[in-house]
């Protein structure tokens, strides 16, 4: 039997246009399932919160679950690898952080390239962080801490939420650049060292505004100065250690990735939904609580 020549030419032009058809159709259904969110580090950090403010919009916005899985360890290399090992369907996801940029430094052997096998999607918010000390700290600016460091090298205990972690990296920073020597004590987590602060155990932490801003607040810790380039209006009246330390800056940012290969349809609907989520009111007041700025923008932005 033979095609009159026009239903031949329809029949061509229609299976040519099938996959670009199937890929909008399967992107416009997508998410089927319910997705994983994975934040590689422990309940309570700014990566844990984020994801539970992120997760919810996306389930209301797309129609199915966005269950955050707390994957910690390994300075967060664990919970990445997971989300680098996963199908690249767009049903695991990773809750990207500051830890991910210093992994690739602070490791000289990890089991993946961290540019090479997380997609960017959309970048969430930048942190700045603040440098508080315990009361018992004689100090109520950065010149006067580094006058009071220096004659007592050892004797001052900075408190982290791990090794690798922002605050970590910020204090290493400072003391490089400030000439002092202050013990470094690690912790499991931003609750325990803010506990431990608070109670004098350790002296003095870089930690984030999210962790440290309502201590602050209530008086019982002593914000000497920001860590970001500028001053944040959150804090108006504290200066940047960059003004007394020259060339010192830091900060903390998060953001959401996929494995590589996860299509550019699924990545393009997380991103726009990501993104209006900065345009709606109670959203943009959590974030705004969270004492960040926004990192609205593409895939190729956040990359």
């Amino acid at each position: 039997m033979k095609l009159p020549r026009r239903n031949f030419l329809h029949l061509a032009a229609g299976a040519a246009a099938l996959p670009a058809v199937s890929r909008i159709a399967w992107a416009q259904t997508y998410p089927t399932l319910p997705v994983r969110i994975v934040a590689s580090t422990a309940p309570g950090g700014l990566p844990d919160i984020l994801a539970r403010l992120i997760g919810p919009w996306l389930s209301g916005r797309l129609g199915q679950q966005f269950v955050v899985e707390n994957r910690p360890g390994g300075g967060s290399n664990i919970g990445t690898e997971a989300v680098v090992r996963a199908p690249s369907d767009g049903y695991t996801l990773l809750l990207v952080s500051t830890m991910n940029a210093v992994n690739a430094t602070l490791y000289d052997r990890l089991n993946f390239d961290f540019l090479r096998d997380i997609a960017p999607v959309a970048g969430i918010i930048r942190v700045p962080n603040v440098m508080v000390v315990h009361p018992s700290v004689p100090a109520k600016t950065v010149p006067e801490f580094i006058a009071y460091a220096k004659p007592n090298p050892g004797k001052i205990n900075l408190g982290s939420p791990g090794i690798g972690t922002p605050p970590h990296v910020a204090g290493e920073l400072f003391k490089m650049m400030a000439g002092v020597d202050l013990v470094h004590v690690p912790y499991r987590g931003g609750g325990p060292v803010m506990t431990d602060l608070l109670g004098g155990q350790v002296h003095v932490l870089f930690g984030s505004t999210s962790l440290t801003i309502e201590q602050i607040r209530a008086g019982k810790l002593r914000p000497l100065a920001m860590t970001t380039a500028t001053r944040w209006e959150g804090l108006p009246d504290i200066p940047t250690v960059n003004d007394l330390v020259s060339g010192y800056e830091a900060s903390s940012f998060v953001g959401l990735g996929a494995p590589k290969k996860t299509s550019a349809e699924i990545i393009d609907t997380l991103n726009k939904e990501i993104n209006a989520a900065f345009a709606d009111p109670t959203m943009k007041a959590r974030l705004a609580d969270l004492s960040g700025t926004v990192l609205a923008g593409s895939p190729a932005d956040f990359g």
